[in-house]
């Protein structure tokens, strides 16, 4: 086992004999064997030349699947730096969207139109209590992550949220909220639930639900009608996870979930030929550190469950933050409050070489073999020559 990437070893060693008896997605399909070829050089080489001394140095292709562990620093990072140039000066709030489990099979055998729905359904009960003058009385920012996964690999639809504690009210001032977070959380609960379910029923009424074999019984009205009353009476559990007074410190918070995929390299603590062994917090054991042991069949099939539909966007934005109006608003809004606190340090133009020297530290242009600045890119190549 290599010790930088498990996780790719044993798509790469077990791939194979888990699609004899599994037929995951074309999506799924394509992430497991990005997973498997990222840093092998199946995909290519970089090769880079120092003109001083003649020492080469050859690094495989990484495979930019947004499911690999191994692919998701820089572009995590770049995000960061984009969003703190858009932070306000206030207070920040990280609140969770959470659905019943009894939800999850639904969940699974119509992932593009739930997931939608349960971005749709937060971000309107988000935006529509901000906007009463009983709590904010305003349009905050609101920046959306979905997650499909808990500690276990097992399957938890819900969206991460980082709410600014100030918005942009309809006579276009700026009103800020207190330190704590402006709308009640039984609300909240009670508005999402409803706007929920009032969707779930209209989808399964035109036929738009595919109900899975294992649901077959939601076919039927009665069943139907059971299935939803238990729902009604589910609490729904939006909460607040954290509080942000210091607005930068809760764009690099989100950062650890923007680019997250459902288990890192750094969790798996041992691999033998026909198991995966892995740490875990159980949140229910006052977060205490544990560790599970899968056979690496069921390790795949777990990570593949939560490769999300071609084309997804899990990062969303919503109120000040919508990409249709947010250059004005956001120009407008660090007008009133009379600064800027951030500015991006990376472009759409930034070089690659600038990037990996400020996110990662590696400097591309120093020889590691005589120390001086010249190192120059020699192209990528699909083999190397013995």
């Amino acid at each position: 086992m290599d010790s930088r990437y498990p996780i790719r070893d044993v798509f790469a060693d077990s791939l194979g004999w888990y699609l004899q008896s599994n037929s995951p997605s074309p999506e799924q399909l394509s992430a497991a064997n990005a997973i498997q070829n990222c840093k092998t050089g199946d995909l290519g080489y970089n090769l880079s030349i120092c003109d001083d001394c003649g020492h080469t140095e050859v690094h495989s292709c990484s495979c930019r699947n947004r499911n690999c562990p191994n692919c998701q620093s820089v572009l995590k990072e770049v995000w960061i730096d984009k969003r703190r140039s858009e932070v306000l000066d206030a207070s920040y709030f990280h609140v969770v969207f959470t659905v019943p489990h009894i939800l999850n099979a639904l969940f699974l055998s119509n992932q593009k139109l739930l997931y939608s729905l349960l971005f749709r359904t937060a971000s309107e009960t988000l935006l529509t209590l901000s906007q009463d003058k009983h709590y904010l009385g305003a349009e905050p920012g609101i920046i959306m992550v979905l997650h499909t996964w808990g500690q276990t690999l097992s399957y938890h639809p819900h969206v991460h949220c980082i709410v600014s504690g100030a918005g942009l009210t309809n006579d276009h001032d700026l009103k800020l909220s207190g330190k704590k977070f402006f709308i009640p959380i039984k609300a909240a609960m009670k508005m999402f639930r409803g706007k929920f379910m009032d969707a779930l029923k209209c989808y399964y009424s035109s036929g738009k639900l595919v109900i899975p074999d294992s649901c077959c019984d939601l076919a039927m009205y009665e069943g139907w009608q059971h299935y939803v009353d238990k729902l009604y009476s589910t609490d729904w559990c939006p909460y607040i996870k954290e509080t942000f007074n210091g607005y930068g410190n809760a764009i690099k918070y989100l950062g650890r979930y923007t680019h997250r995929v459902a288990i890192s390299n750094g969790r798996i603590t041992d691999m033998t030929d026909d198991t995966v062994s892995f740490w875990y917090k159980d949140y229910r054991d006052n977060n205490a550190r544990k560790e599970m042991t899968l056979s690496q069949d069921e390790f795949i099939r777990r990570f593949l469950m939560h490769v999300l539909p071609k084309g997804f966007q899990k990062i969303r934005y919503f109120g000040f933050l919508s990409n249709g109006s947010k250059r004005k608003k956001l120009l407008l809004l660090f007008e009133l409050q009379g600064h800027q606190q951030f500015r991006a340090r990376f472009s759409a133009d930034t070089p690659k070489d600038v990037l990996l020297c400020e996110v990662l530290g590696i400097d591309v242009h120093t020889c590691p073999c005589c120390g001086k600045p010249s190192m120059r890119y020699a192209g990528r190549r699909h083999f190397l020559r013995s």
